[in-house]
């Protein structure tokens, strides 16, 4: 498969994509991504709708809602606007999810935890909004809650892992199931106030 812009967004779903398939991520689960406009959100979300999973995403704009629409998304929470834990306990009739992809980190962690059901499963891939802050094991046993920040050198440490796991995100892409959306390109000097303020969605390229 040849490279396109925007293919980084994919190398990132390679990191955390056996969030879905390694937790057997089916119909009838629900799954909830922060930030589901950017470039790993929005194939996260694509992929969950394959796997037929009924998929939560929130976004901090009505123009990337209707972006989260697009991808197939369930039901979009405009984080700016409201608390995102009360409307997923009211989606999911206070059950609870069974994932949640966090890549915003201290903004939405604790959130994050409340949301999952019991032995739910917490996958942490970023901190958009900041360090975290300690957490303690008690706040995992209370739910006997799963937490993994994955790594992709560590996920795919060997080459067969490598080959497996790269091999079925990059056929998704080739078969359309996965669609990377490359909506902005910016000089490299003219990049940072938007990437900061968080206005880009989906992927985004930059050239010198």
């Amino acid at each position: 498969m040849p490279f396109t812009p925007g293919m980084e967004a994919v190398r990132e779903v390679i990191a955390v994509g056996p969030g879905l398939t390694g937790r057997k991520v089916e119909s009838g689960h629900t799954v909830l991504v922060h930030a589901e406009a950017g470039g790993v959100g929005s194939l996260l979300c694509q992929w969950a709708n394959a796997l037929g999973a009924t998929f939560i995403g929130t976004v901090s704009t009505n123009e990337k809602a209707a972006q989260a629409k697009e991808d197939g998304c369930h039901h979009v929470i405009i984080y700016k606007e409201e608390d995102f834990v009360a409307p997923v306990n009211e989606i999911t009739s206070g059950k609870g999810v069974e994932v949640v992809y966090d890549s915003v980190g201290n903004d939405t962690f604790q959130g994050s935890l409340a949301c999952l059901k019991p032995r739910g499963y917490m996958v942490s891939f970023g901190q958009s909004s900041g360090t975290l802050d300690p957490v303690p094991l008690s706040a995992l046993a209370a739910k006997s809650l799963l937490l993994t920040r994955p790594n992709m050198m560590k996920c795919t440490s060997t080459r067969d892992e490598l080959l497996e796991t790269a091999g079925e995100v990059f056929a998704s892409v080739a078969s359309g199931v996965l669609r990377v959306r490359v909506n902005h390109k910016y000089p490299l000097s003219q990049a940072q106030e938007d990437l900061k303020n968080r206005r880009t969605s989906g992927s985004v390229v930059l050239f010198p």
